[in-house]
């Protein structure tokens, strides 16, 4: 069957009493969504959190191994190089038996001598890479153990969090769809004022009944003809103190009934 969709004449054509009661059942419909929202708590955020905190620790872990391959590679690169001044050693020292003079001698021992402190460089920077490197294996240890921590949190918010999810997502879809049918019926502007006001309320009500004479939302005292009109149903009226619409507590009575 073809849903009937409710035409521009037929909103403005609803009266100020039937616009109060829309509201009012719409603000029931939509604090009843909000209360699922609260029952999920801040578990969305935290779960948010948990993913933002272990693709950080995955990327930190990841740099921290590049960095590790880094100074291996660079170890290798030092220890090659004093392969290379030990031959040269050799080499000087086969030619130090063959010279013709002292001249000879005396500048293959400065390359025997020059080679000998590139050695004693790269063991220095050998213990400098080696030392760097296990600094960092220690914080990818220590990272790694705390992304296994959050990782298992992780598993346990989701849980938690599907598990909630599975047990309102029903309900909040039919109040959700409730919402959506007892909007098409209120004006736009009407609506949009609504909607503003309950985005600007710290606990979501937009719409308020009167309670022992004051205003359900900030409390403040309403004069006595400000309640007359009000119980008149013939206009919409805002507490002049939070702005939220103010109904006549009877017309909860009435939605009941």
């Amino acid at each position: 069957m073809k849903e009937k969709k409710t035409s521009i004449a037929e909103v403005t054509e609803i009266s100020i009493e039937d616009k109060l009661r829309a509201l009012y059942q719409l603000q029931k419909v939509d604090s009843d969504i909000d209360k699922i929202r609260i029952l999920r708590g801040e578990l969305p955020l935290e779960v948010q959190d948990l993913e933002d905190e272990i693709a950080g620790l995955e990327t930190r872990i990841a740099n921290y191994e590049e960095e590790v391959k880094k100074f291996d590679q660079s170890i290798v690169k030092k220890k090659n190089e004093i392969k290379d001044s030990e031959t040269l050693i050799k080499k000087y020292q086969e030619q130090q038996n063959n010279v013709r003079n002292n001249r000879e001698y005396d500048s293959l021992s400065k390359e025997i001598e020059f080679q000998t402190l590139e050695i004693q460089l790269c063991e220095k920077r050998i213990k400098e890479f080696t030392s760097e490197a296990a600094q960092m294996k220690t914080m990818i240890t220590e990272s790694s153990e705390r992304l296994n921590e959050r990782r298992t949190d992780l598993d346990h918010k989701r849980k938690e969090l599907e598990d909630i999810i599975a047990e309102t997502q029903k309900e909040e879809t039919q109040l959700f769809d409730s919402s959506q049918d007892i909007e098409k019926i209120i004006e736009d502007r009407l609506l949009t004022a609504y909607k503003r006001i309950r985005k600007n309320a710290r606990n979501g009500l937009a719409v308020v009944s009167v309670e022992r004479d004051a205003c359900g939302g900030c409390f403040n005292k309403i004069p006595p003809q400000r309640q007359l009109d009000i119980k008149t149903r013939k206009k919409i009226i805002v507490c002049e103190y939070c702005g939220r619409i103010l109904v006549d507590h009877d017309i909860m009575i009435d939605l009941v009934e």
